[in-house]
């Protein structure tokens, strides 16, 4: 039995190989391939992620026994406004708050050299490697403040690449409300009836999976974004809603999001005020656990079912193969991925011969 089991895993992973090695060698025949689903890449996770977010509401309109096409036009007629809403009254306040950190830049940088030189001078005994390493610190501040003010502006460079992207999402998610029920029974037709079931089952799976993540995402970022910028404005913290808005982004990835959008509202408060930095972590961490103990459990739940050491692990190669994009959509696609597996995993379980379930 053992013997039968090693051979086939041997050749399985033989031929898996030798499988990578040719695509590796007739790549040439998939960059086409590769650049038409880069370029349709955008708008069709967009158009997905707003369709999860925006399908309740379509479907119930729908049991209301309004038609799925008014409920489609009502969606976007709600797109439509909130977008209104934040081009008029969010935009104009971001784009000043943002113009105003990059202009006092220069000031928390002068602030913070100060800040160093201070405490080393009122230090009689330094350790030689704890001065050097200081030195450093302030003959490299420049760059790491235009490294870190470079890296900002990259992900709102890339923000803005996934908004412009928003010419074509209307298209996309036009027919994904209107016509996306019809895509499995329209698949379904081709298949057996065997097969037929198996694929309904398993487009069901994926379907939950992605709607439990983007929506209880969606929920659970916008409410931690309330309770940010209500605690920011509070204790009087600058560039509130810019740093409220960054929380929302940020945590969307899970695990590591709460704690980047972390950094750049204490620190900020830090140049303001030392307390004022005190203050901001206090409300950022009443905010997670508000989030954590109440909001999560019963928006979300465990509904991945993810291990956090995975979850991190994901983070971490996803943001450095494919930057900020890539860590927020590791997650969903890793879900997806591990729904899959397991549902074809499943299927092979229950077509092994009950005498002998251990045969491969």
């Amino acid at each position: 039995m053992f013997e039968k089991k090693g051979i086939r895993f041997l050749i399985t992973s033989i031929l898996i190989f030798t499988l990578i090695y040719l695509i590796s060698k007739t790549r040439f025949i998939f960059e086409p391939v590769g650049a038409y689903l880069g370029a349709i890449a955008v708008p069709i996770i967009g158009a997905g992620v707003i369709f999860y977010i925006t399908n309740p509401v379509v479907n119930w309109l729908e049991k209301k026994k309004v038609p799925r096409i008014i409920g489609t036009f009502i969606a976007f007629l709600v797109i439509l406004l909130v977008i209104t809403l934040v081009v008029l009254f969010i935009a104009p306040i971001v784009q000043e708050q943002f113009t105003k950190f990059v202009n006092n830049i220069p000031k928390m940088v002068d602030s913070a050299e100060q800040l160093i030189e201070l405490w080393q001078d009122n230090q009689n005994i330094i350790p030689p490697q704890f001065e050097s390493t200081f030195q450093n610190m302030i003959d490299n501040l420049s760059t790491y403040a235009e490294a870190i003010t470079t890296g900002i502006i990259g992900v709102i460079g890339q923000i803005f690449s996934f908004v412009f992207a928003f010419f074509l999402i209307p298209f996309f998610l036009f027919f994904m409300l209107k016509d996306g029920y019809k895509f499995v029974p329209f698949i379904s037709q081709f298949l057996s009836r065997h097969k037929a079931s198996s694929f309904r089952k398993l487009a069901t799976s994926i379907n939950h999976t992605l709607a439990s993540f983007i929506q209880g995402q969606f929920i659970v970022s916008v409410c931690v974004g309330i309770m940010l910028y209500i605690g920011y404005i509070i204790i009087g913290l600058e560039y509130s809603l810019s740093l409220a808005l960054f929380a929302v982004v940020m945590n969307f990835i899970p695990f590591l999001g709460p704690f980047l959008s972390a950094i750049p509202a204490v620190i900020v408060g830090l140049f303001q005020d030392p307390l004022t930095g005190v203050w901001a972590a206090v409300v950022m961490f009443i905010a997670q656990q508000i989030e954590s103990n109440f909001i999560s459990p019963n928006v979300m739940g465990r509904a991945l079912s993810l291990h956090p050491l995975t979850v991190i692990t994901l983070i971490l190669a996803a943001g450095g193969i494919a930057g900020f994009l890539g860590l927020l959509f590791i997650i969903p696609a890793y879900a997806v991925i591990k729904t899959i597996i397991g549902h074809f995993y499943q299927e092979w379980k229950r077509k092994q011969p009950e005498e002998d379930p251990d045969l491969i």
